[in-house]
């Protein structure tokens, strides 16, 4: 079962989307396994963002993480982290295809809603940095026979 953080970003939060983001994974049939609204710190963006580190827009993303609080999720299921690519849709909105989160709700890449892990091993690596293990729920729904094949 792959893991991902996603994480609806300030101007997310700020319009009000998280339920939104929510219902969209929930209804693709991903099951939510760990969740906090947090104010992230400084020290935080820096590891999050490590490998941008030197790039132009690095400290741009640093101050804009932190400018608000964010909901940090973290969704699993069977090639999980591509489903929740394909449900948020490209890092620029106007290249997402419509129906994705990006595309319904975003212009600008620097206001994109939603950040998500890009590769499995990504994953495990974020969600180690935004959760320690106690506040992940290892639980099964009744519905997940009727979603996951295993």
């Amino acid at each position: 079962m792959e893991r991902s953080l996603v994480l609806v970003k300030p101007d997310g939060v700020q319009r009000g989307l998280i339920g939104e983001v929510i219902a969209r994974f929930e209804r693709r049939g991903l099951r939510l396994v760990g969740a906090k609204f947090m104010q992230v710190s400084l020290d935080l963006a820096k590891q999050h963002y490590a490998e941008h580190e030197g790039k132009p827009f690095y400290d741009g993303l640093i101050a804009y993480i932190t400018s608000a609080p964010v909901m940090a999720m973290v969704w699993e299921g069977p090639n999980a982290v591509a489903a929740i690519r394909q449900t948020v849709g490209s890092t620029k909105p106007v290249e997402s295809a419509p129906g994705t989160i990006r595309h319904d709700f975003g212009l600008e890449v620097g206001r994109n809603l939603i950040h998500a892990s890009d590769k499995p091993e990504t994953g495990v690596r974020e969600v180690e940095l935004w959760f320690k293990n106690d506040e992940l729920v290892d639980w099964t729904r009744d519905v997940d026979r009727w979603v996951f094949e295993k």
